[in-house]
């Protein structure tokens, strides 16, 4: 699967999971894939119970994609996850393995306040 092929895979990944279509969402795994939370010291294995567990969470999501990078196996997407109506800033790192995600990382970063010892070099993202 070439690099075009894979990320409009990631393309209709992250529109379903938007759409909240958790069958959708989920085909770009392999029925072996892992899926890691760092943060939180998790790790759920297979599409299925990586789908499970998503579906499991109570909470009303919304994804934001920012930025998609990435060549051959390694692909990056930078998004907000809004959850209720509280953003996380997120990275998802993914690896392919014959054309599906075989592991997938995720970082998750709540917002803060800027810092006013920087105020007079920065400028607000919109």
């Amino acid at each position: 699967m070439g690099d075009q092929a894979i990320r409009a895979a990631l393309d209709r990944h992250w529109a379903a999971s938007d759409a909240n279509d958790l069958e959708a969402e989920h085909r770009i795994y392999r029925e072996d894939a892992v899926l890691e939370y760092p943060q939180s010291g998790e790790r759920i294995r297979g599409r299925r119970g990586i789908q499970w567990s998503r579906a499991a969470q109570p909470n009303r999501k919304r994804f934001a994609v920012r930025r998609i990078t990435g060549a051959g196996d390694l692909w990056v997407t930078e998004y907000v996850l809004t959850y209720d109506g509280r953003p996380s800033y997120t990275v998802s790192i993914m690896e392919f393995r014959d054309g599906q995600v075989a592991r997938e990382t995720q970082y998750f970063g709540d917002p803060f306040e800027p810092g006013p010892s920087r105020a007079q070099w920065v400028e607000p993202i919109a």
